[in-house]
């Protein structure tokens, strides 16, 4: 048993060490720059098909009840959106529905910002108004 526990110390203090090493001498594994933007490339694709996927069944589902989209929907809908675009916060904006009037709150970092996440709220499917509390961080 002390044999484990030995060997067990020293693998964190080895991972540590070498760890600490890699931060501190800058010579440690680099990240290659055009593998981590491919990754991410690819990731945002498959995060668009996916969007896009629940986009299209919550549009099938409206279309069978009639056209109606509920509230928590468009709020999904919107917020996905928002994800999505490199332009926008989404953690900063806050979504709320009403009878398919939307408002938007929160604090972004420009007029830029603040301009696109309204737009994105105005042209989801099943919006017919957009209130706009967003403040624009000073």
């Amino acid at each position: 048993m002390r044999l484990i526990r030995r060997l067990l110390l020293l693998t964190i203090v080895g991972v540590g060490g070498v760890a600490a090493f890699n931060y501190w001498s800058q010579h440690g594994w680099a990240v290659r720059p055009g593998v981590a933007r491919l990754e991410a490339q690819i990731a945002k694709r498959e995060a668009t098909k996916l969007a896009t996927q629940a986009a299209a069944r919550a549009n099938d589902a409206a279309s069978k009840a009639g056209d109606t989209l509920s509230d928590s929907t468009l709020t999904a809908k919107i917020k996905s959106k928002m994800v999505l675009d490199d332009g926008v916060n989404a953690r900063g904006i806050d979504v709320d529905t009403s009878d398919t009037i939307v408002t938007l709150t929160g604090v972004v970092r420009s007029t830029d910002e603040r301009d696109r996440a309204v737009r994105l709220a105005r042209e989801t499917k099943g919006v017919t108004k957009v209130v706009d509390k967003l403040r624009v961080r000073s």
